[in-house]
């Protein structure tokens, strides 16, 4: 357990940022990413945990985005008036202030007054991140009277929304836990799941999720009545709703460090008379 949590100290501390500038603008020091870089540009980054977009035009002009509540306590929306005034009235009515927005629109426009501007939006507003793990469990929803530990390694791929900062996703993970002399279980199990990011920073992110569907493949060896060896396999699909948590750090552009406590507790499986020791470290990418 020390050794993981030396490991988030080091990555917090030698987190790397790319693409960021510092500006002052209307007498406030911002330090702000570019996202696009052309006829128009598009500068933006979380400033006391809200998210804050800004232009570029020709002649250096930042301006900001803005969407301020009026006295009526509605949203003025003031970015779209902003932003068609920029764009020779291309028309905003249904423009979202979320960066996945933001970049198309202004990709849109860059490539309408330059034939060679090259785009950076993507076209699919679904994202994919791949995932690898490795760690131990002592697989709490089996009976294991020693309450031994085992070796575990899995693989995800977690599915959200391209935003910049998504709080929902899905994941479809496969994991296996390994038997050993003193604890004869295995099992392969895949599993269909929902997190939730209740802590959503740029830098690191801290979440709940549950296992909705898990289907295991599982082998275990015990001694019959006449002390022989018998090996038994079993197919098992449940609804466990299975409770853990976890956090990503970002390591680099598109690349995080990943711990996670993954079965916590489960709604609808017993858990067998020991706390819960299911924790592995991995490594994400998105793709």
């Amino acid at each position: 357990m020390k050794k993981i949590v030396l490991l988030c100290i080091v990555c917090f501390v030698f987190q790397l940022n790319y693409g960021q500038d510092t500006y002052t603008i209307n007498g406030e020091t911002l330090e702000l990413k570019t996202e696009i870089d052309g006829k128009l540009d598009l500068l933006w980054n979380t400033i006391d945990g809200n998210y804050r977009y800004f232009v570029r035009t020709d002649d250096g002009t930042i301006t900001e985005l803005k969407n301020s509540k009026g006295p009526d306590n509605k949203f003025q929306e003031e970015y779209k008036s902003t932003l068609s005034a920029l764009t020779n009235g291309k028309s905003t009515d249904k423009l979202k202030l979320t960066l996945y927005d933001l970049r198309n629109f202004i990709d849109a426009y860059n490539i309408s007054v330059d034939s060679s501007y090259t785009l950076t939006s993507t076209e699919s507003d679904v994202q994919f991140r791949l995932g690898f793990s490795g760690g131990i469990t002592n697989n709490p929803f089996v009976g294991n009277p020693e309450n031994k530990s085992t070796p575990m390694i899995g693989a995800e791929l977690e599915i959200f929304e391209a935003n910049v900062l998504p709080r929902h996703s899905g994941f479809l993970q496969a994991r296996h836990t390994f038997d050993s002399d003193n604890f004869p279980y295995s099992t392969t199990e895949f599993s269909l799941g929902y997190r939730y990011r209740f802590i959503n920073k740029e830098t690191f992110s801290i979440y709940g999720q549950f296992k909705l569907a898990t289907l295991n493949f599982s082998n275990v060896t015990f001694a019959d009545e006449n002390s022989m060896e018998i090996d038994a396999s079993e197919t098992s699909f449940d609804i466990p709703f299975i409770f853990g948590i976890g956090s990503d750090i970002k390591i680099g552009e598109n690349s995080f460090i990943t711990i996670i406590y993954g079965e916590l507790f489960a709604i609808l499986l017993d858990n067998q008379g020991n706390f819960s020791t299911d924790i592995a470290i991995g490594y994400k990418f998105n793709l």
